[in-house]
């Protein structure tokens, strides 16, 4: 499948949200086009796996960042250490997001803060910090985040990926296996994706066999967005 994508030899890619998901699966997939990586997450023993994934497909060791995006000055340094390290930026990737549950029965402000600071806030962040390198490079940016609701809304309302966000979030395997069951009818291909279909996309858009495309939303979704979500 790799073979059909598009060549990243040559770019410097920050991912965030690396260490699980669809920041994992892409990590790994730009990693066998030819990118450079630097991938952050917050959990350090994750992330390694995921490094580790990455360095049998590069000959380049992917740059490992520890980091909280919610902290300002971990966003100012995971941006600062990718340039200091490789000396430019081409391509930012984000994907870090958490999910929570709760209807507006039952939420709260500080529910309400928390997924808007992690999920919108940090990647508008992260963005502002990025783009100078970026624009200089020329390059791209993809803001592919796993949060659900009004902050998922907030950056654009993707499909159902099968991930560990949800369990996370705080669904059991039975309401797990409930909520993917639903899929097959909220979504017009009947099912949910996987994370490596996303990430091909991402692949694709990063890469100049895209060149001509900018400014575009391009729905990796199974054709929920045409479905009546509920």
């Amino acid at each position: 499948m790799t073979a059909s994508l598009g060549n990243l030899a040559g770019k410097v890619a920050l991912i965030t949200g690396a260490s699980s998901g669809i920041g994992a699966a892409t990590a790994v997939l730009f990693s066998k086009l030819g990118a450079t990586l630097a991938l952050t997450g917050r959990k350090q023993d994750n992330l390694d796996r995921v490094g580790n994934l990455c360095s049998e497909n590069s000959k380049t060791k992917p740059l490992l960042l520890q980091a909280d995006l919610v902290i300002e000055d971990d966003a100012k340094k995971v941006v600062e250490s990718t340039v200091q390290h490789f000396g430019k930026l081409h391509i930012l990737v984000n994907c870090a997001g958490i999910l929570e549950l709760g209807n507006i029965e039952n939420t709260s402000l500080e529910q309400y803060d928390r997924m808007f600071n992690i999920n919108v806030r940090a990647i508008y962040h992260l963005t502002m910090l990025a783009v100078p390198h970026i624009v200089q490079t020329k390059g791209n940016i993809f803001p592919n985040v796993l949060a659900y609701n009004m902050s998922k809304s907030a950056v654009d309302h993707p499909g159902v990926t099968v991930t560990e966000l949800q369990k996370r979030g705080g669904l059991d395997e039975e309401a797990y296996a409930k909520f993917l069951e639903r899929t097959k009818e909220t979504h017009a291909l009947g099912r949910a994706g996987q994370p490596e279909e996303v990430a091909r996309a991402i692949a694709f858009l990063a890469s100049d066999d895209a060149s001509f495309i900018t400014g575009a939303s391009l729905p990796v979704d199974g054709g929920r967005h045409a479905m009546c979500p509920r």
